[in-house]
């Protein structure tokens, strides 16, 4: 356990922490859902609520319109956080301390797919198919495989945080104190600048130099987009 508490940039903290909630609600919802309206691979006694799929509904909102602005963040300013072109040779260190930064990296990335997956499957659904007693719809049971790798992807995620940061890693995530160039009365003018610099040449660039990292933040943003425009045709 870390003696000391390491300092997460604010951004990130206010990011992951409504994130973390909103995630954390639509999953227990989501199993209320299921509990209402399936139960076929079991069940617990809650009581029968019909509107609980429409709170599920507005959490998993809350998320989607959150989740680009984490993505960007992650794949650019917290890149380090996430998969590196160097992981596979390191996963060989196996119990070395390199191998569990790896393995907490690796978790990170997978939370990040497993929640794209459960977005974008669950944007895939019908709000009317589970009142109706539609359960054999295929998106259904897409959405229902998203809740099992979403759930097990945030505990890997906490397991490895725990593991590699202790205590005080976690509880740093509490922490509301900022550093002064991380004034939330500087993020306009980051916002400016990132906007200034987001030219033809620099995507070209990006293009011409796609690492495993910027492949897949172009499957999530492509995912998320996909998640808004592809009901609009259903």
């Amino acid at each position: 356990m870390k003696s000391s508490q390491p300092y997460q940039p604010l951004l990130f903290r206010i990011l992951h922490g409504l994130i973390g909630l909103f995630v954390l609600c639509a999953i227990l919802t989501a199993f209320w859902t299921y509990d209402t309206y399936d139960g076929r691979w079991g069940r617990i006694p809650l009581p029968r609520f019909e509107a609980i799929e429409s709170i599920h509904g507005t959490f998993g909102l809350y998320v989607l319109l959150l989740f680009p602005l984490f993505v960007l963040y992650a794949f650019h300013r917290g890149q380090q956080r996430l998969i590196q072109p160097d992981s596979l040779t390191k996963l060989t260190q196996v119990g070395k301390p390199i191998w569990w930064y790896t393995l907490h990296r690796l978790t990170n990335t997978i939370v990040i797919l497993a929640l794209t997956f459960a977005l974008f499957s669950g944007k895939m659904m019908d709000e009317k198919w589970l009142p109706n007693g539609e359960l054999d719809r295929g998106w259904y049971y897409i959405h229902l495989i998203s809740w099992v790798t979403i759930v097990l992807g945030v505990a890997l995620h906490l397991l490895m945080a725990a593991r590699v940061g202790g205590r005080a890693l976690l509880m740093s995530m509490l922490n509301w104190r900022f550093r002064d160039r991380d004034s939330p009365t500087l993020w306009l003018g980051h916002l400016l600048n990132w906007w200034d610099n987001l030219q033809l040449v620099a995507v070209a660039y990006w293009l011409q130099s796609a690492s495993t990292l910027k492949i897949l933040e172009a499957i999530v943003l492509f995912s998320i987009a996909a998640a808004w425009i592809v009901p609009l045709f259903k």
